[in-house]
């Protein structure tokens, strides 16, 4: 087995080796005027060697002043190197174990990548302007200097002044005047840096939980989470230990955030397309809790092994939902629910495959290095590996050891021994090999047979697992009707009934086994516009639904067949969602059919997009 795993990150231009940050306060001053934050940063500081300077990651920040201790000193603003930023090297005389104290004034810019800054007409409740951040990956540096690398983690004190209220990553102390001060006493990295404000109102959504939103939709977000907040939290510490943030909060923000969620501590931010009035998409909140254990406790140390945070994390998250699903059924005396919650778990791992199996198509062989589970980033921006691929390939691997070590209840002691063991460390791909093989000595000779190497190395899909598809059975067999019928053109048989009795997952399992048709053994929906005509017929509901999931992907099997109709409702609806996983696969099978209106909806609704989101659609487009 291969174990030549790099733990430098290539993903920083600082010297985050030579020191140890005991301590950070970042302050903020939130101008909405100009859209900056006027900012302050110190840490506390311990020298693991002599040295005659401290390198921090900036991009695009204005300096206006380093200190060390009470004293101002030099510091240069290195040149710009793409797409790490400038590193800022700040001098002073760092003696080996001698505690020290930096301090930097800075103000951000309007190229800060980190921050988004809306006007309030673009806002839900249109009643005051609105500002989030998103620091991962490597977006904390444009929004405050720092060791940008999820090896570094410390404590911090936060505070930030603005006239609307403000949400950081910490747990809430006091407001004074238009301050409000947070303290974080679990160690984080800086991509968990967190700052919001704006018209934010709060509702209980259990005992050591709230959510928060904009006043027009606390309602709606309160109704969508409160019935298992509390559940999720309960099963996530049987399954690991104890829940140690305290509170667990969550932010719905505006559409513009560009991912499902965000593991910020303290104060989780969702997409409002999880608001659908049915409580489908909550297993978003499951997975964003697990983080609170992979990812915010133990951290991977670098990018390249991503997989640790968001593997175990989609693990943790179908363990959730299955134990639910199992207490669910018992209590509704359903026969076997342990059987049923298994399969549950099946299913969900199933959507997660075909996920898996859309990102794998999607990088191509051009980027194929991007579809294995320990990457070799060098200079590369993590953002343009971001996929599926460490999410469904991460979790499937954790399922095979599992599976191979002898099931749950051989593998369950293992979970909280890992994450006690790392709590507060940030961890590579041979820490958890080596801890792995240390804690079931005994069954060394299972583990040696599993193939590390194409698992942790290969490119491409891993060996495909045996599904348990009894809830996906009558899913996959009305797709094969579907598919019989673009022969027999017999369509009249279809109806709204087909899908009625469908949970939401079902009706993505049906779009996803649709949608795999596509040139699968010479079959082009393109040549069987009457089909998916007659399916818009059938299947009303598809294309009226409030559920992200199920609308993004009807939508975009009906523009594989080049329905025009679709293409301009696709267009139109990207201007309503900012969520990466439906903007950036809605304008590239717009472009495989019609480059020009790609870009001309992209051109529309640009400045509508995060940073993040519209630096990437630009690549995907070929336009940066």
């Amino acid at each position: 087995m291969n174990t030549s795993f790099s733990s430098k990150d290539p993903s920083t231009l600082s010297n985050y080796t030579k020191f140890d940050v005991t301590d950070g306060a970042l302050d903020m001053d939130i101008d909405f005027d100009a859209k900056v934050v006027h900012g302050r940063i110190t840490y506390q500081l311990v020298a693991r060697e002599d040295t005659k300077s401290i390198v921090l990651d900036t991009s695009h920040l204005k300096i206006r002043r380093a200190a060390v201790g009470e004293v101002e000193v030099d510091y240069k603003l290195h040149d710009r190197k793409e797409p790490l930023g400038s590193a800022l090297e700040i001098f002073y005389d760092f003696k080996q174990t001698a505690r020290t104290t930096v301090t930097i004034d800075y103000t951000t810019t309007d190229k800060c990548t980190a921050l988004q800054f809306l006007d309030k007409e673009v806002t839900d409740g249109k009643k005051a302007p609105y500002l989030f951040s998103q620091c991962q990956a490597i977006h904390a540096r444009s929004m405050v200097p720092c060791f940008d690398t999820p090896s570094v983690k410390s404590t911090y004190v936060l505070s930030a002044t603005s006239p609307y209220k403000v949400l950081m990553s910490g747990r809430f102390i006091e407001k004074k005047g238009d301050k409000y001060f947070f303290e974080q006493p679990v160690p984080i990295p800086s991509y968990l840096l967190t700052v919001a404000s704006g018209d934010i109102v709060g509702a209980p959504i259990g005992p050591r939980s709230t959510v928060y939103s904009e006043p027009v939709g606390i309602k709606a977000a309160q109704w969508e989470f409160e019935a298992d907040m509390e559940h999720f939290l309960e099963i996530a510490e049987k399954l690991v230990f104890e829940y140690e943030w305290g509170t667990y909060d969550a932010l719905v923000l505006p559409a513009s955030f560009p991912y499902g969620g965000m593991e910020n501590p303290n104060i989780t931010f969702l997409t409002p397309t999880l608001i659908c009035k049915d409580r489908s998409n909550v297993s978003v909140v499951a997975h964003e809790l697990a983080h609170s254990w992979s990812g915010n406790l133990v951290t991977s140390k670098n990018w390249e092994h991503f997989w640790l945070n968001e593997g175990w994390t989609v693990y943790l998250e179908r363990r959730i939902i299955e134990a639910i699903t199992y207490a669910d059924a018992k209590r509704k005396g359903k026969a076997n629910p342990e059987q049923f919650a298994a399969q549950m778990r099946s299913f969900l791992a199933i959507i997660g495959w075909n996920d898996l199996e859309n990102s794998v198509k999607a990088f191509g062989p051009e980027l194929s290095q991007y579809t294995r589970l320990v990457l070799e980033l060098g200079s590369a921006d993590p953002d343009d590996s971001f996929s599926s691929v460490p999410y469904e390939k991460g979790s499937s691997l954790l399922v095979h050891i599992e599976e191979v070590l002898g099931g749950k209840k051989v593998f369950d002691p293992f979970i909280p021994h890992y994450f006690k063991k790392y709590r507060y460390k940030s961890v590579d791909t041979k820490d958890f090999l080596d801890t792995l093989y240390e804690f079931f000595a005994d069954k060394k000779d299972k583990l040696d047979k599993i193939d590390w190497d194409t698992w942790l190395y290969g490119e491409g899909m891993p060996p495909k697992p045996k599904f348990d598809t009894t809830l996906a059975d009558e899913c996959f067999k009305l797709a094969n009707e579907w598919k019989a019928a673009t022969k027999s053109g017999d369509y009249d048989k279809f109806s709204p009934k087909d899908v009625e009795s469908f949970e939401a997952n079902q009706s993505v399992v049906l779009l996803d086994t649709l949608s795999s048709f596509e040139n699968q053994n010479d079959f082009h929906w393109a040549d069987h516009a009457k089909a998916l005509e007659a399916m818009d017929k059938a299947y009303p509901i598809y294309s009226d639904t409030q559920n992200a999931e199920i609308k993004s992907r009807f939508y975009m099997l009906q523009v594989t067949g080049k329905s025009k109709k679709y293409c301009k409702l696709l267009g139109e609806w990207l201007g309503e969602v900012g969520r990466m996983k439906f903007v950036r696969p809605g304008y590239a099978i717009l472009n495989e059919v019609d480059h020009d209106l790609a870009v001309e909806y992209f051109t529309k609704w640009e400045n509508t997009y995060h940073p993040i989101c519209r630096a990437l659609v630009k690549k995907d487009l070929g336009l940066s």
